[in-house]
């Protein structure tokens, strides 16, 4: 029985086949060819995409940023195919440019790129970059960008999203909060290694001797110290520069003032409330010793036992100081912070 039936099964076998239509045979050909041009496709993304991750590992064994162009951008970043993650920093270094903000950035960048160069964790999924805008303006007109220095991920997949944005204004750029914010992006986590740095020792030692040495020379006549407008003066000076945002210079590095590129116009005070020119702190500075000037002047006239009208003199200067000089400061207040109601003077 067994061996009757197996000529039966290739019988029938071969009537399938003598039944097949024949247009199909052109539609497996077809078939097939697709799958070997598809394999072959895939192979040929593959080695574009070994010879990407070769490119960028022999460029980050030679520096921890390397520098883009717009073709660089284009092919590394933008064009598939891309199994990395990288970070850009948008930024303008050249000197015309007179972006002070964008060296200290740089720095803090440099130092977060050389702690994840020389990291026990370094592989190809992360590099880090950087597009100058004067050897990419195109890159900068691409991505309709128009502010220095930007701080952006390129996922290995799909678009940047909004998150991949790093928000500068808000946390500043210290390596550290970058380092954090690429661990949110990219799960890779970078320990910061900052270089030694004696400077602020240094110069602590030296006031230290300074304060010290002066006392030793004064130390039999030290009255000065419980001079009590000496140190009404130092806690003012101090409150004027903390008030008037030199903290905020120091951090971020702003430029003193700026000029327009077309019409030559300098400006000294920045028409937005997230940024500030040191000029700007400086004015607020002196408006702010005005306003305190005249309130002395008028706590003097209303507490002095001297001459009426020498009293109402300094009564009348005092009020004058600060009415002028506080709606001087409104109206900078009101051009930063738009749509604010309140005025003394108009002077705008």
């Amino acid at each position: 029985m067994g061996a009757r039936a197996a000529p039966s099964r290739r019988r029938q076998a071969g009537r399938r086949l003598r039944y097949l239509p024949t247009g199909s045979f052109p539609f497996l050909l077809l078939l097939l060819l697709l799958c070997i041009q598809l394999g072959g496709g895939q192979k040929k993304k593959e080695n574009l995409l070994a010879e990407k991750v070769e490119q960028l590992m022999e460029w980050s064994s030679r520096r921890s940023i390397f520098r883009m162009n717009g073709d660089k951008f284009r092919k590394f970043i933008k064009a598939p195919p891309r199994n990395y993650s990288m970070i850009v920093m948008f930024t303008a270094l050249q000197p015309q440019r007179q972006c002070s903000v964008c060296r200290q950035a740089n720095e803090e960048y440099q130092i977060l790129a050389n702690s994840w160069r020389y990291s026990s964790a370094f592989c190809n999924k992360l590099f880090f970059s950087m597009v100058d805008y004067d050897e990419g303006t195109d890159v900068f007109q691409q991505l309709n960008m128009n502010s220095a220095p930007t701080f952006m991920h390129f996922p290995p997949k799909g678009r940047p999203k909004r998150a991949d944005t790093f928000d500068l204004q808000r946390i500043g750029f210290a390596a550290e909060q970058l380092a954090k914010w690429i661990a949110d992006r990219t799960d890779v986590h970078i320990r910061v290694f900052r270089p030694p740095n004696y400077s602020g020792t240094i110069a602590l030692a030296l006031l230290v001797s300074l304060v010290g040495g002066l006392l030793y020379l004064r130390r039999n006549n030290l009255e000065f110290i419980y001079n009590k407008t000496g140190w009404a003066m130092v806690s003012l000076c101090i409150v004027f520069a903390m008030t008037s945002g030199q903290m905020w210079n120091h951090i971020r590095g702003p430029p003193y003032a700026h000029k327009n590129p077309h019409n030559g116009q300098v400006s000294y005070i920045h028409g937005s409330s997230q940024a500030q020119f040191v000029a700007e702190s400086h004015i607020i500075l002196v408006l702010n010793a005005a306003i305190t000037m005249g309130m002395v002047l008028l706590n003097e006239a209303a507490t002095s036992k001297g001459d009426v009208g020498k009293r109402r003199i300094i009564c009348l200067v005092g009020l004058g100081l600060v009415v002028f000089f506080f709606s001087f400061l409104l109206s900078i207040f009101r051009s930063k912070y738009h749509g604010y109601p309140y005025s003394d003077l108009d002077f705008e």
